[in-house]
């Protein structure tokens, strides 16, 4: 949950969301990646990083706070782990590499 929207996690590995779409609150954009599979979920101010069970992530939201991922999306493999601050994310690889985005 951030300031403008929300998104949940389902006991079956989807994600839902809602509220303004520029803080996340809309997925059309990686739906179809969001029906099934994601171990975790992670939101900023702005937008929100899903982890997928293969270790993929999948971001929406403000491009610049997080939501566009995609300068960096494939350095983001066998993601382990993934925090946020305030306007950004950071992931830990399973090889020890962080990924910031």
């Amino acid at each position: 949950r951030n300031s403008a929207a929300w998104a949940a996690l389902t006991s079956e590995g989807r994600v839902l969301a809602a509220g303004n779409a520029s803080h996340g609150g809309d997925v059309s954009a990686v739906q179809d990646e969001l029906g099934g599979g994601v171990q975790s979920l992670h939101g900023n101010d702005f937008a929100f990083a899903a982890v997928k069970e293969d270790g993929s992530v999948r971001t929406w939201g403000h491009q610049l706070y997080g939501g566009d991922s995609v300068a960096v999306l494939e350095q983001l493999v066998d993601v382990q782990a993934v925090r946020s601050t305030e306007f950004a994310f950071a992931a830990l690889r399973r090889d020890g590499a962080v990924v910031a985005w």
